[in-house]
């Protein structure tokens, strides 16, 4: 297993859209699967949810994580962790941070997979109703390490 250089962590964040956010509520470690975007000029990761545990959890530790990997296979995988800050945003801010997010992911599904979703619910949960409306957020990325393994 070797470390990955700054430009191969930042290539996978880049090419990929799912990863598991890590995040503390009542002393204890969560991590769950979310859809982001990686903003590489802002250095910040780009996630949307609706009002639940982790969004709750995060306004009270906003000591956050994001793990994401490319796994060819068991011996063919690179995998890198962020290590960054909860940052909640409203109003124009969330607004245009999620027009952001929905380009960025449905570039990155056309260049993979070669389909071109229409609507963001495509390709990120569903958590449009009435009474949830989704809370934009970033994470401000404070450190990011990445490993690879490749025979």
């Amino acid at each position: 297993m070797k470390s990955l250089e700054l430009d191969e962590m930042i290539y996978v964040l880049q090419n990929n859209y799912i990863g598991y956010l890590g995040y503390i509520s009542q002393n204890r470690p969560f991590v769950v699967p979310i859809t982001y975007f990686y903003d590489d000029e802002k250095q910040v990761v780009i996630c949307y949810s609706g009002e639940g545990h982790k969004i709750s959890a995060m306004k009270k530790n906003s000591d956050v994580s994001l793990q994401v990997s490319d796994i060819v296979s068991v011996n063919n995988w690179k995998s890198v962790l962020v290590h960054g800050k909860f940052e909640i945003h409203f109003g124009s801010d969330a607004k245009a941070y999620l027009h952001q997010f929905s380009l960025g992911v449905k570039d990155i599904i056309l260049e993979k997979k070669h389909v071109k979703p229409d609507f963001i619910s495509e390709f990120s949960s569903k958590i449009y109703n009435d009474d949830d409306i989704p809370k934009v957020f970033l994470i401000r990325i404070k450190e990011m390490t990445g490993k690879k393994r490749k025979y």
